[in-house]
């Protein structure tokens, strides 16, 4: 299919003598641009990466302009075709991501890579656009609020003007940016024409260095870290993958939500917002060239290539690039991302032994220890599929213990973050998951939690606890242990509640003691004591509720049950008398009255003092008959449950209530 897109724009009166580009954030897939009737560059071709075209001679400055648009949903060309159209998951076609002008003078900054290491040192590739009588570039580092920071430093342009020019500096004891604590600065840069400032552009960005050390770990600012992640998709059942900005960071949020650290934007570059989102509030980020399991050829995979690292070079969330998945690579592209990247991140062929990472997808159990026993790291980018193995929590605590346990163990990704389901409007907004080949998350379409949510979240709290014995020597000591990798428990708070649980007429559970405390300064990886005040009749308590927070963020909520006490019995209300009520049979005791379905025996409401409980699907009334002989049979699948007892009657049961009694 082809789409055609037009639309009229103004060029502002004051951008005569400015060089104007239009850009694409993506569109899917080979896109033709004209203005005014003439094609303002060659064809893209590839449906998940930024490209433009200089317009300059094209628009009428001042005026109206006639832009037209055509897109074609599948790709002239095979590879690419195949690469990203041909993939397991959702495909879609036409402009999905937004189209903006920007204008520059026609000698400028076109583009600048920062390299800001965790020493403080700065460097920054500044490419300038069409240099000629510019004489230097200055640059200026600032703190998120706009203070400076350090004096400016200053390179020369050389005489006659030069495409790329180092600007290079250093700040003394920079905060550090990590997921734990991710502390952003920006870089402003000033071109100079002797002393007229030509043009400015500010690039935020985060001092910190990663490294991969070969069978050792992943180190960033020289602390082993392990990646807590989970596979993404750009994705809304309404809109496919055209993700607002607030959608973009509802997503990190969500993700950090789970005490995950990490994330894999499979299997394509992202929207920007996306990796803002984690630049600001904090995840490890493994970006991707397009590619599943077939890769582009080797002409428009460097353009592609280019494209995804030049737009998002600076972002400090992202730690590795990956070169397709699962097959998807063209091993040709390999060395051109350090072409564009002055950090020199690492890359990886996800599921391959690549770049000193074993990245196997979906490792049994046995295999992972085998692994986990060899020379090579292990981060598998893709494990536990949540439709396969049965939720992304089940069998989780038994992987990452082990990985944990290996000098050799980096962490992993699960597979994947959300439902992705198609809210089909000819059918009335039914989310259309295409049977079960739509990816399965932790999470359904709309954000809501499944049930490994929860699992997942308190295997991954960096807050662990171990569950306490409340024996006579009980003396209000928790053992403790931080899985954090630059956070002291001294930042946690942790309340703590002895509980007696709701009863039958009650909605919620009564808190008999609380309080809360400062956590202990235990340093990252290690273990220690929290000692709890133990207030006078806390063994009557049912249980204890420890919840452990950090700013905003609520860590974890652990509850420990008490010994049993000795219970009272009930009172009772009397012997009911029976009340035939139409097709109802009432069981009436004082204030009491229970009603059953008279045909089925389900227990349909509950009724006290005027108050009411509606009931439905049972449970089912069945009149236990004595028997001669109390035996008891297995029974068998919706049939009647035997029970043994002693006394009168030997021999209850009840039934299913899919079943008729």
């Amino acid at each position: 299919d082809t789409g055609t897109y037009r639309h009229r724009f103004t060029v502002p009166a004051d951008w005569q003598g400015r060089s104007v580009r239009i850009v694409f954030e993506a569109a899917m897939t080979d896109t033709t641009v004209k203005v005014n009737g003439k094609p303002a560059g060659p064809i893209h071709q590839g449906g998940f990466n930024r490209f433009s075209h200089d317009i300059t001679k094209l628009v009428k400055v001042g005026e109206e302009n006639d832009l037209e648009v055509t897109v074609s949903e599948a790709s002239a060309n095979a590879a690419t075709e195949l690469a990203e159209r041909h993939g397991d998951y959702w495909v879609f076609g036409g402009i999905y991501r937004p189209v903006w002008l920007e204008a520059a003078p026609a000698e400028s900054i076109a583009h600048v890579a920062i390299d800001a290491k965790a020493t403080g040192e700065l460097a920054a590739q500044v490419t300038l656009r069409a240099p000629r009588t510019v004489t230097r570039v200055v640059g200026q580092v600032r703190t998120k609020e706009g203070a400076e920071v350090g004096e400016p430093f200053t390179t020369a342009v050389p005489a006659g003007g030069a495409g790329l020019v180092r600007v290079a500096g250093r700040i003394k004891q920079p905060r550090l940016w990590s997921a734990e604590s991710p502390t952003l600065y920006w870089l402003d840069l000033t071109l100079f024409a002797g002393d007229m400032a030509v043009h400015e552009m500010r690039e935020r960005f985060g001092f910190r260095t990663f490294e991969v050390r070969e069978g050792q770990g992943l180190y960033l600012n020289g602390q082993r870290v392990m990646m807590k992640g989970v596979n993404r998709h750009s994705f809304r059942p309404e809109t496919g993958r055209a993700v607002s900005r607030a959608q973009a960071y509802e997503d990190v949020r969500a993700i950090r939500a789970l005490n995950m650290n990490a994330i894999r934007v499979a299997h394509y570059a992202p929207e920007t917002a996306f990796l803002e989102a984690a630049d600001e509030l904090g995840l490890y980020v493994i970006n991707e060239l397009s590619g599943w399991q077939k890769g582009h050829d080797t002409e428009n995979g460097r353009k592609l290539l280019r494209s995804l690292v030049e737009r998002d070079v600076n972002h400090p969330s992202i730690l590795i690039w990956t070169n397709g998945n699962e097959g998807g690579w063209n091993r040709e592209l390999d060395r051109d991302f350090a072409l564009y990247d002055p950090q020199g991140r690492p890359v990886l062929h996800p599921w391959e032994q690549f770049g000193g990472i074993d990245t196997k997808h979906y490792p049994r159990y046995p295999d992972l220890l085998k692994r986990l026993a060899g020379p090579m790291l292990v981060m598998p980018t893709e494990f536990l599929h949540g439709l396969f193995d049965g939720g992304h929590g089940s069998g989780l605590d038994d992987y990452w213990r082990a990985m944990k346990a290996s000098p050799r163990g980096a962490g992993g990704f699960l597979w994947n973050l959300a439902d992705e389901g198609v809210a089909r409007t000819d059918q009335g907004g039914r989310i259309d998951l295409f049977g079960t080949y739509a990816p399965d998350g932790i999470v359904g379409p709309h954000g809501e939690k499944e049930a490994s949510w929860h699992t997942v979240k308190a295997i991954w709290s960096p807050v662990q606890v171990e569950a306490p014995q409340f024996g006579k020597g009980f003396d209000g000591r928790l053992k403790l242990s931080n899985d954090y990798d630059f956070t002291s428990l001294a930042e946690v708070r942790l309340r703590w509640e002895w509980l007696r649980f709701a009863g039958p007429q009650q909605q919620d559970d009564t808190v008999l003691s609380s309080g809360e405390l400062d956590g202990p300064k235990v340093a990252p990886h290690a273990g220690g004591e929290l000692k709890l005040p133990l207030p006078a009749g806390w063994q009557q308590a049912d249980a204890l509720r420890l919840t452990a927070s950090k700013g905003g963020d609520q860590l974890g909520t652990w509850v420990w049950a008490l010994p049993e006490r000795p219970q009272r019995p009930g009172a009772r209300v009397g012997t009911p008398n029976v009340v035939k009520d139409g097709a109802s049979l009432k069981l009436v005791a004082g204030a009491v009255t229970a009603s059953l379905d008279a045909a089925t025996g389900l227990l349909t409401e509950l009724a006290r003092d005027g108050r009411v409980q509606a009931l439905s699907n049972g449970p089912r009334l069945v009149v236990a008959r004595p028997t001669a002989a109390g035996r008891s049979t297995a029974p068998a699948p919706g049939h009647r449950v035997p029970a043994r007892s002693a006394g009168r009657w030997p021999h209850q049961g009840w039934r299913s209530p899919r079943q008729p009694p």
